[in-house]
Formats: C-alpha cells, structure tokens, sequence
C-alpha cells in the first residue's frame, strides 16, 4: 500500500457511499486509478466487506454488556464448540478470545436488563463446558469506531 492506497483506505473507512468521482477529486487522482485502487484492496483483502452501521437505540438494542467468560477446560473440543455456539447468538456482536483470568469476553446487545436475563438463562449458559461469567454493564460508550488505524 502506498500513500494514496492508505488515504483511499481512510476515506472509505469515514464514509463508503461516496462516488468514486468524489474519491478521485479528494485524492487528486483520476476515477478510472481510484476504481482500480479499490478492486485491489478488495481483491487482495485489505477491505474485506462493507456496511452499514445502526444506531443501537434506534432498534431497541442500547443495553450493552461486556460478558467475560470461563471456560471449565481449555481442551481444542471446547474451545471449538464453545465458539461454534456463540456464532449463532444474535444478541452477541463481539466475540473475542483472551489470554488472562477469562477465556473470552462477548460483547451483547440487548434491550434491558430483563432481556440480559433472559439471555443469559435461556441462551449463553446452556452452552456446555462454562465454568463461570462475569458481566459488566456498560454505562457510558466513551469512544466506538470501526475504523482502523492506518
């Protein structure tokens, strides 16, 4: 990636829905050299999709928890299957594997604290091989993005 790649990357990463005109006019480069910049980050894997960010309070899903998790063993089976599991969570949309006291921390999305409940009940501890759960419930979301450091 050269310098133009990664200011193409950054804009991209503020804001997809611009033409590639619109690219080409802030970078000074040429619409047909801005297209084919683009078909090779996406070729080659550096942008891997594109989408569209919702606004968690506007559908009712502005409960955030931060759920950290323990695992009873640590053996390949269940490292497998625990995270085969909580891909099929809908109310997980972070998942991350961790070294330290947990084994993993889940980031859920869900309408209240009732609605946690019923998660966790129904949902996250039926999952075999958990020893234990810690959950801290987000109060303020301080600083969000999507964007990575380019």
């Amino acid at each position: 990636m050269d310098a133009k790649d990664r200011a193409l990357v950054g804009l991209l990463q503020e804001n997809c829905k611009w033409t590639t005109k619109q690219y080409a006019n802030e970078l000074g480069l040429s619409v047909t050299a801005v297209y084919e910049r683009i078909r090779r980050l996406e070729r080659t894997g550096i942008i891997r999709k594109y989408v569209a960010l919702v606004d968690p309070r506007k559908i009712d899903k502005a409960f955030a928890v931060m759920c950290h998790v323990r695992l009873i063993q640590h053996t390949k089976e269940n490292v497998m299957q625990f995270e085969k599991e909580v891909l099929k969570l809908k109310e997980v949309s972070e998942c991350y594997h961790l070294s330290g006291d947990y084994d993993y921390l889940l980031k859920v999305n869900v309408s209240d604290m009732e609605a946690y409940r019923e998660f966790m009940v129904t949902k996250l501890t039926t999952i075999k091989n958990i020893g234990s759960t810690q959950s801290a419930f987000v109060i303020n979301e301080v600083k969000h993005t999507t964007a990575v450091s380019i």
